[in-house]
């Protein structure tokens, strides 16, 4: 069995922990397609949040206090690079970390691309998920506000999304090819999931991508995606700041309504949401998205596995 799935990074790797746990001692492939809308050059390398935040939990050398980043960190480089005035200092890099952004740029400078640089990054461990980012060109999210545009990063790690939007730009989408290996996996898969990451700013910028949703839309496989939204509150971060920028309700069915019904040109197939949010089940299937109602919280990987099997069943 092959299966895919759509992820950003923290809570996308939560859930690929469930997606791994739920296939382990199969010969199930798992293929993750990363989003790299929050990559940036920074101090002189290149960073890859989301791409690194699931390598990292898969590995089990993540920070999971922070929910970001490694264990066992320390920050003595960035505290020098600040020293120098370089960088930004409301946005630090820890010394293992900045490791990984070390290989990531040296295999870039080699005339490498992304795809393959994560690749070769990645054989460190035996993650159980093959890491593909959607594109290897460098597209970056960048926020609109009244006062002109900032990088995703800056917006949300600075401003912590306080400052009103306008829109997002996902710069140089455009005129990207996806990587090596997506546009076939879709092709190859038995199952499509979406995870619950952020829709605006997770989900979208590997949509952005010239080929991708196409080739969602052609693919043999159902899709199926799970509510980030629980109780009409936000699991993780402020997606509910993203959503209302481009007008759509911080709730389970309007995300689902948004991503659309595959019969209708849009994504989905089926949708699953918290049993906190089983009304909103007849608005969804009105739409022509199959609805199911399972406890969504990623406390644990097995109980997320039990949230991957619910997806298979809907």
């Amino acid at each position: 069995m092959k299966i895919v799935v759509l992820s950003g990074g923290v809570g996308g790797a939560r859930f690929l922990l469930g997606v791994r746990e739920q296939f382990a001692g199969t010969d199930t492939e798992i293929t993750a397609i990363v989003n790299v809308g929050d990559d940036m050059w920074l101090t002189g390398v290149r960073i890859a949040p989301d791409l690194d935040s699931i390598m990292y939990a898969l590995a089990g050398v993540n920070d999971t206090e922070r929910g970001w980043g490694r264990a066992d960190e320390s920050e003595r480089v960035s505290a020098e690079l600040h020293a120098y005035g370089v960088g930004w200092p409301w946005f630090t890099l820890g010394d293992l970390d900045l490791g990984t952004h070390l290989a990531r740029t040296h295999y870039l400078r080699e005339g490498l691309g992304l795809a393959e640089a994560t690749r070769r990054i990645t054989a460190r461990w035996p993650l159980g998920v093959t890491l593909l980012p959607s594109t290897d060109s460098e597209v970056e999210t960048h926020v609109v506000t009244a006062d002109g545009t900032m990088h995703f990063q800056e917006w949300w790690t600075r401003h912590r999304a306080a400052i009103p939007v306008l829109g997002f730009e996902y710069r140089n989408a455009a005129s990207s090819a996806p990587a090596a290996g997506v546009l076939d996996s879709i092709a190859a898969a038995d199952l499509i999931l979406i995870a619950p990451s952020n829709p605006v700013v997770s989900i979208a910028p590997i949509l952005a991508i010239p080929g991708v949703r196409n080739a969602i839309t052609d693919a043999s496989a159902p899709v199926v995606g799970l509510s980030p939204i629980i109780a009409g509150a936000v699991v993780r971060g402020m997606a509910d700041v993203c959503l209302t920028a481009i007008g759509v309700a911080t709730s389970a069915s309007a995300v689902a309504l948004h991503y659309g019904s595959r019969a209708s040109g849009g994504l989905l197939n089926a949708w699953l949401v918290d049993e906190t949010d089983a009304v909103s089940l007849p608005l969804i299937e009105a739409a022509g998205i199959r609805a199911q109602a399972v406890p969504l919280w990623m406390t644990d990987p097995a109980t997320t596995a039990a949230m991957v099997r619910a997806a298979m069943g809907a």
